[in-house]
């Protein structure tokens, strides 16, 4: 696989980045587009089950707030639409809002 689709893969939930991330391992020379994406991919998707677990939990201390507070969720939505854009664009933007908390994080990925 080439670096363009290693970065796409990396977005599309946990075992497309762990799929990616074989790959990226196997590779003899690294890229830091696909390191980059590695890193926002597997950031959106801890975001997103962090987000998902606070948002059941308070669904059930509040139910009425369920409804409402399930469109939280679409904004994790938009974030993983917006790296996999940028991926297909062999671009190294970062993801809007939460997206520079992650490129200095994940160090394991080298």
């Amino acid at each position: 696989m080439n670096k363009k689709t290693l970065s796409i893969i990396s977005y599309i939930t946990i075992i497309g980045w762990i799929i990616a991330y074989v790959n990226y391992n196997k590779l003899t020379v690294k890229d830091s587009l696909t390191r980059f994406h590695l890193k926002q991919g597997l950031g959106i998707a801890i975001l997103g089950i962090v987000i998902s677990v606070a948002l059941t939990i308070i669904a059930v201390v509040v139910p009425t707030l369920a409804s409402i507070l399930s469109l939280v969720n679409i904004v994790v939505l938009v974030l993983w639409v917006m790296g996999i854009i940028n991926a297909n664009n062999e671009q190294e933007i970062p993801v809007p809002i939460v997206g520079k908390l992650f490129t200095d994080k994940f160090d394991f990925i080298k």
